[in-house]
């Protein structure tokens, strides 16, 4: 049997037009022709939802992560949009980390870890 890929994630949303929007600008998202966003290959789908609530009421149960190459600079670039910071970038001892909130409320992660941790990782877990 071939093992499955995990390829996209769909969030629901009472306004997906401003979440998709929050994501497009904020993370330099592509949109394919049906509106969906390319994340480096990984694929966010936003849509309108009427059995999920304005904002989440339990924000840690499914965190969207992001591997950022430079965390200063995408924070940087996020703050120009205002966004709503959990956690500034920290160095968490294995790599730098973020935490900022989505317009629904969910949380948002952004990873940059050191070189040292990927040399401490097998060749498959690296690519």
């Amino acid at each position: 049997m071939d093992r499955p890929v995990l390829n996209s994630m769909l969030l629901g949303s009472t306004n997906p037009d401003r979440l998709k929007a929050w994501y497009r600008d904020g993370f330099h998202a592509e949109t394919d022709g049906y509106g969906n966003l390319d994340l480096g290959g990984f694929g966010l789908i936003v849509e309108q939802r009427d059995d999920v609530d304005a904002k989440t009421i339990e924000p840690g149960r499914v965190i969207v992560n992001f591997s950022v190459e430079d965390i200063e600079k995408t924070a940087a670039h996020l703050r120009t949009l205002d966004v709503d910071w959990l956690v500034e970038p920290e160095d968490r001892g294995v790599g730098f980390f973020a935490t900022l909130i989505d317009p629904d409320g969910n949380y948002v992660q952004l990873i940059q870890l050191k070189p040292e941790y990927y040399a401490n990782q097998p060749l498959t877990a690296r690519t």
